[in-house]
């Protein structure tokens, strides 16, 4: 029996037309799928047959070309193996492909110089539009490339206001931190906050605030501490809630690695958690609230929703139906475990 031997060249146009007997123009018209040319349906099934019994594979850059669109977009993202920036691609992803897209995929690395470069890379690809994609919400600068297509920001926001973007609703996030912790009859409650000034640290705070308003229940600056966003801070934060002279029966953190940290201080006092303290945390990091024990109560950042929606948003304005640069927030869902 004998072997095939591997293809030394790409099927042409050329090739496909010599097998099913017609014109090149006529391979070109149906394989760009032309049809404001008329053309006899028998000519258009030999060739769509001659090309699949071939192999036949468009070049994509000369379809581009031809078409002026390229089904492509471009994703642009600091560093893709951080866990919620695989749920903005995922999420990303699914979507562009429902509508019969695909992502070309650029990581920067925080680099402004790598940026700009796999921006002007993924323009020569001929993208539809740019997805720019921060693995922690903040103000960012975009490149000014990035004005030659359509471009929408995920978990960040051009300082300049030039592009739209779609952000976690942070204020609701916290406030549904703090009014599960309400409902479960808490009424002096500690919050261990991130570092001052950053989108997150301000929204959660506005939250956890007004919930409080709501139970007519002022804040107590002395229940607010920062954590500087790690468990060890975390630690360090709880402890000092705990010494005070009348301190909190639950505490809101505004990340999960100070509520891992939270969980130390706390089981260290010989307190349990949550029948003498209750914890709620932020973010739903999997690998932390998931494991603790007992499991973290937490909120999500919802990153998948956030990463379809800019999707989306990019599909609208490449379609000619919006051209808004306004901040489009994600609500920011409580996921109910065991610590409350």
């Amino acid at each position: 029996m004998s072997k095939k031997t591997p293809r030394t060249r790409a099927v042409t146009m050329k090739d496909v037309a010599e097998q099913a007997g017609v014109s090149r123009t006529a391979v070109s018209l149906v394989l760009n799928d032309r049809f404001d040319v008329t053309l006899a349906h028998d000519t258009r099934q030999r060739v769509i047959q001659a090309a699949s019994e071939l192999g036949y594979r468009p070049n994509a850059g000369a379809r581009a070309l031809a078409q002026q669109r390229s089904d492509w977009y471009g994703l642009v993202t600091e560093i893709v193996t951080a866990p919620f920036a695989v749920d903005v691609i995922k999420g990303a992803q699914d979507r562009a492909m429902g509508d019969g897209k695909y992502l070309l995929i650029a990581s920067t690395e925080s680099d402004p110089a790598a940026e700009t470069a796999a921006i002007e890379r993924l323009l020569e690809q001929r993208v539809e539009g740019l997805i720019y994609a921060a693995t922690w919400h903040r103000g960012v600068s975009i490149p000014d490339i990035a004005l030659e297509v359509p471009t929408v920001l995920v978990n960040c926001f051009d300082v300049e206001e030039r592009f739209p973007a779609v952000v976690p609703d942070e204020r609701i996030g916290g406030y549904r931190a703090t009014e599960r912790l309400l409902q479960a009859g808490h009424r002096r409650i500690g919050f261990i906050n991130l570092d001052a000034g950053i989108p997150a640290a301000v929204g959660r705070r506005e939250g956890y605030v007004h919930a409080l308003r709501e139970r007519h229940i002022d804040a107590d600056a002395a229940l607010e501490v920062v954590g500087h966003a790690t468990a060890d801070g975390g630690f360090s934060a709880a402890e000092h809630l705990l010494d005070l002279p009348l301190p909190p029966t639950a505490i809101f953190c505004a990340n999960d690695r100070m509520a891992m940290g939270a969980y130390d201080a706390i089981k260290e006092r010989g307190l349990r958690i949550p029948e003498d303290v209750a914890v709620i945390g932020f973010d739903n990091q999997e690998l932390i609230a998931s494991y603790l024990r007992p499991k973290l109560t937490t909120v999500a950042l919802p990153f998948e929703q956030m990463g379809a929606m800019g999707v989306d948003l990019l599909a609208r304005i490449t379609a000619g139906e919006s051209t808004v640069t306004n901040i489009v927030t994600v609500d920011c869902p409580l996921l109910e475990r065991s610590s409350v």
